[in-house]
């Protein structure tokens, strides 16, 4: 695979950085939308969620589930294939799919072996390079699920862009903005549930010093106070809780059996 590349990054997770150069010129849409979701902070935090051993590591998916993911471009993006790029050796990265075409969004793969059936059905954007490699096949022979999911997944802490072959990306919100907000918003909840324990505590106080309560009311009328309001904020009581569990579509790229093509 001799095409020349444009673009690199460093994926720093914590089994390790991954080096990556990137065919921007073959695979711009591919490109630009990895790279915008980087500068946004999209990625930090997300695991690698799925191991197939000698075969993929995926990742990308903010909920974890590996049924999650979206393009910087609000919506699927299309299938960028080009015939001289080919799954022809381990450490090759492409954008995963639910399985239809022109299904791209944030979840992307990484191979850990040649994987000829690849071909024509995943848009390939970029390779590993150095030892960082091997960074990637220590993720690939982790210890896994039933379902194929590490045990103690790996997580992405971070993207660093060494060299941006588009200069005219604009992020939506950038990374250190996007922290700012999670601080801000994790600052504020703590300011709401110490306000919420210091009303609570207030009230048992008041309780608790009224002559008209004997001890045991006193401490029912408490409890009941603290699982409705102190577990409870505003609007939340009035809403329905579903209880059933989340149903997780998007899987595909399974090697094993190999039954089943339309799943690539």
């Amino acid at each position: 695979m001799s095409l020349p590349t444009q673009g690199r990054v460093i994926i720093d997770t914590t089994a390790g950085e991954i080096e990556i150069e990137l065919w921007s010129k073959e695979t711009p849409k591919a490109c630009r939308n990895f790279l915008a979701l980087a500068m946004e902070g999209y990625y930090d935090g997300v695991i690698f969620h799925r191991v197939v051993p000698d075969f993929l590591v995926q990742t990308g998916d903010r909920t974890g589930t590996g049924g999650g993911g979206e393009s910087f471009y609000g919506e699927p993006f299309e299938d960028e294939i080009r015939p001289r790029l080919r799954f022809a050796h381990r450490g090759l990265v492409a954008m995963a799919n639910n399985g239809t075409k022109n299904s791209n969004d944030s979840q992307f793969f990484i191979t850990l072996d040649r994987a000829d059936e690849l071909h024509g059905k995943h848009t390939l954007f970029g390779r590993c390079i150095g030892d960082t490699i091997y960074n990637v096949m220590k993720i690939g022979s982790m210890e896994l699920d039933k379902n194929g999911r590490p045990l103690y997944p790996p997580k992405i802490k971070n993207v660093r862009i060494i060299d941006n072959p588009f200069d005219d990306i604009v992020p939506r919100i950038t990374a250190e903005e996007k922290r700012a907000q999670q601080r801000a918003r994790a600052e504020a909840m703590k300011e709401r549930e110490d306000a919420e324990r210091r009303k609570g505590a207030k009230k048992y106080v008041c309780l608790c010093s009224s002559p008209i309560f004997a001890p045991n009311s006193v401490r029912s009328y408490h409890v009941g106070y603290r699982d409705k309001k102190l577990l409870s904020f505003g609007a939340d009581e009035d809403m329905d809780i579903d209880d059933s569990a989340p149903v997780f579509q998007k899987k595909n790229i399974v090697r094993p059996d190999r039954t089943s093509p339309h799943d690539w």
